[in-house]
C-alpha cells in the first residue's frame, strides 16, 4: 500500500511538472502571436508594479539600513568601516534586492493571480472564453507573465537604489560615516558582472512567479476551498522555487563572469 500511494503521488506531480511546462511554453509562444493584448499587458502592469510599489521601496529601505547598522560594527573590529558602502551595494544588486523584491511581489500578486484565475475557472469564465473563440492562455496568462517580468525588473532597480540610499542614511546619521565616502566606495566598487547578475535574476524569478501563480490558478477545482488552495500553494511554491533558483544562477553566473 505504501508502495502504490507513493507511485501514485510521483505519478501526480510529474504531471503536474509536465502541466507547468507545456502552460509556460504556450504563454510564450502566444506573446509572438497575434492578437496582442497591449491594454491587458498595461493592466497588469499597472497592478503589480504601481501597487507593489511601497512595499518594495519599504524593504529595500530598511533592509539597506540594517545591512550598514549589522555590517559596520563587524567591519569596525577589523578597521574597515569605511567599506560599509561597498557593502551594502554589493549586498543590494546581487542578491538581496532581487531576491527579497521578488519575494515581495510574489506575495502579493502570485497569490492575487492563482485566486483571479482560480475564481473565473470554478465559475467557468474561462471554459465561457474557449467556447467564445478566445485563448485563455492568450488573453489571461500571456499578460500577466509580460507585465510581471517588466515591472520585477524595474521594481528590483528601485529597490537597490533605496536600500543603498538607506544604508548611506544609516550610516551618516547613525555611524557617524563620511556621506562621501560611503556613496563613493558603492559606485566605484561595482563592476558590469555584478550589475548583471543584479539585473538577470529578476527576470527569472518575474517569469517563475506570473507562471507559478497562473498554472494553479488554472487548475483550480473544487469551489471555493480550492480558490483557497491554490492561492497558498502559489505563494508557497513560488518562494521556494526564487530561492533555489537564485543559487542556480548565481552559481552559474560566477562561473561565467568570475564573480
Amino acid at each position: 500500500m505504501p508502495l502504490a500511494t507513493l507511485d501514485t503521488s510521483a505519478r501526480k506531480y510529474v504531471l503536474a511538472v509536465q502541466q507547468y511546462v507545456l502552460l509556460s511554453a504556450r504563454a510564450l509562444g502566444n506573446v509572438a502571436r497575434k492578437p496582442f493584448y497591449g491594454a491587458d499587458v498595461i493592466t497588469q502592469a499597472d497592478s503589480i508594479g504601481v501597487g507593489s510599489l511601497p512595499i518594495v521601496l519599504l524593504t529595500g529601505f530598511f533592509l539597506g539600513g540594517v545591512l550598514a547598522l549589522q555590517s559596520s560594527s563587524t567591519l569596525a573590529q577589523f578597521g574597515a568601516a569605511a567599506f560599509t558602502g561597498q557593502l551594502v551595494s554589493f549586498s543590494m544588486i546581487k542578491e538581496i534586492g532581487p531576491v527579497v523584491t521578488s519575494l515581495m511581489v510574489s506575495g502579493r500578486n502570485a497569490s492575487g493571480m492563482a485566486s483571479e484565475l482560480g475564481s473565473m475557472m470554478v465559475t467557468e469564465q474561462i471554459d465561457a472564453m474557449r467556447a467564445l473563440g478566445t485563448d485563455p492562455l492568450k488573453k489571461l496568462v500571456m499578460p500577466r507573465i509580460v507585465a510581471t517580468i517588466v515591472m520585477n525588473f524595474f521594481l528590483t532597480i528601485l529597490s537597490d537604489a533605496v536600500g543603498i540610499l538607506g544604508g548611506g542614511l544609516v550610516s551618516v546619521m547613525m555611524l557617524g560615516q563620511d556621506g562621501t565616502q560611503y556613496f563613493n566606495t558603492s559606485y566605484q566598487s561595482l563592476q558590469y558582472p555584478d550589475i548583471i547578475q543584479g539585473l538577470v535574476k529578476p527576470v527569472v524569478f518575474g517569469f517563475i512567479i506570473a507562471t507559478i501563480g497562473c498554472f494553479y490558478g488554472m487548475s483550480t477545482r473544487g469551489g471555493t476551498q480550492g480558490v483557497g488552495r491554490s492561492t497558498t500553494q502559489a505563494v508557497v511554491v513560488s518562494s521556494v522555487l526564487i530561492i533555489a533558483s537564485d543559487f542556480i544562477i548565481s552559481r552559474f553566473l560566477i562561473g561565467i563572469l568570475g564573480r
